[in-house]
């Protein structure tokens, strides 16, 4: 278990999630889906969204959260697989729309699905050290899915953003983590490739189910902790399947599982999917409560967090929109303005 020497914690926290919406019958209307829909619809951004506008206003309600003003942070650190430029990092566009240039670090990161977690991680080690009083870490995707493929179904956009500080400040102290990371290619995306591609027998077991055990149950483990000890848990969510399974699997209930699964209504927003269903359950959690979140990456990681909500949460959160707001905006779009949007309709 990795813990840093000096307490830290989330201080402030906040998501957005587009408007817009495609419904999985839609697109099973079209390629003759016959097997049954995986989630029931899913977000898309609008023609003039993408990770960075996302990032942006998800920040935002994290600072408001947070209380503080965007010169406090020492680092802006995005996360994400879908980020608009090969060579132009995301983060210094993040922090200059915020007002925390130019005396700050900036950077991108990667691994699939977990590139947010692998940003709090790092926040955590940075805010631990003391080398920074707060840092932003930030899980973001438009993610990609083929025309016809399974991904499309499932893959969303939104934007989760968590900015770790000192424990004392905290809305949830951060009492461990633990990361495992093995070389299964479960799914990948080759450079200057649209699309990525699966390692079909790979996607289950061993890849998201043998790894999110793994990285769960050592935290566990290391904690001397069990499952029933925690009030909530989140796990990553391709699909609405997956987590309740392996919840299922590790001894966690279904009303544990059940304030963090949003991936019915939006389907998986990939790197800010765990952090997400993180942020929909800090809207609802209250002191004391304990939360155990794992995320999830191909290639194939995972990170696991084992959090205590502290009596700020209360009076912190109602200074930004809840996830719940965010859900509760739909505008339904058909499967045309969809791919036109999306720009998977390429005219040569």
């Amino acid at each position: 278990m990795m813990k840093p020497e000096r307490p830290v914690g989330i201080t402030g926290y906040g998501v957005y999630i587009p408007r817009f919406r495609i419904a999985a019958r839609e697109i099973a209307r079209v390629w003759d889906g016959a097997g049954g829909t995986p989630v029931d619809s899913k977000s898309v951004p609008g023609p003039d969204e993408d990770t960075i506008t996302m990032s942006i206003e998800a920040a935002r309600n994290a600072l408001a959260r947070a209380h503080i003003t965007p010169d406090r942070l020492s680092a802006v650190w995005v996360g994400s697989e879908s980020h608009p430029y090969s060579v132009k990092p995301s983060g210094t566009l993040v922090a200059e729309t915020l007002g925390a240039t130019p005396w700050i670090s900036t950077a991108d990161w990667e691994f699939a699905c977990k590139a947010g977690s692998e940003a709090l991680t790092a926040a955590m080690g940075m805010v631990g050290s003391g080398m920074a009083e707060y840092v932003l870490a930030i899980g973001a995707d438009t993610a990609q899915g083929r025309p016809g493929d399974a991904l499309e179904y499932t893959a969303a956009a939104g934007a989760a953003a968590l900015i770790v500080g000192p424990a004392m400040d905290a809305v949830a102290v951060i009492e461990g983590t633990t990361s495992y990371v093995t070389d299964t290619p479960d799914f990948f995306r080759r450079a200057d490739t649209a699309y990525p591609v699966h390692g079909h027998r790979f996607t289950g077991e061993p890849a998201y189910f043998g790894t999110v055990r793994s990285a769960a149950e050592k935290l566990l483990h290391d904690l001397g902790a069990k499952p029933s000890d925690f009030t909530y848990a989140v796990f990553h969510q391709p699909n609405a399947r997956f987590p309740q399974t392996v919840a299922r699997q590790l001894g966690f209930t279904p009303q544990q599982i059940a304030p963090g699964l949003l991936s019915p209504k939006i389907g998986n927003a990939y790197s800010a999917a765990a952090l997400l269903g993180l942020c929909a359950i800090l809207d609802v959690a209250q002191p004391g409560d304990t939360i155990f979140v794992t995320t999830y990456g191909s290639g194939a990681g995972s990170d696991a967090y084992a959090l205590r909500v502290t009596d700020a949460l209360p009076g912190r959160r109602e200074r930004a929109p809840l996830t719940a707001a965010y859900l509760a905006r739909e505008t339904f779009v058909d499967y045309a303005v969809y791919v036109k949007w999306r720009g998977k309709l390429v005219m040569e």
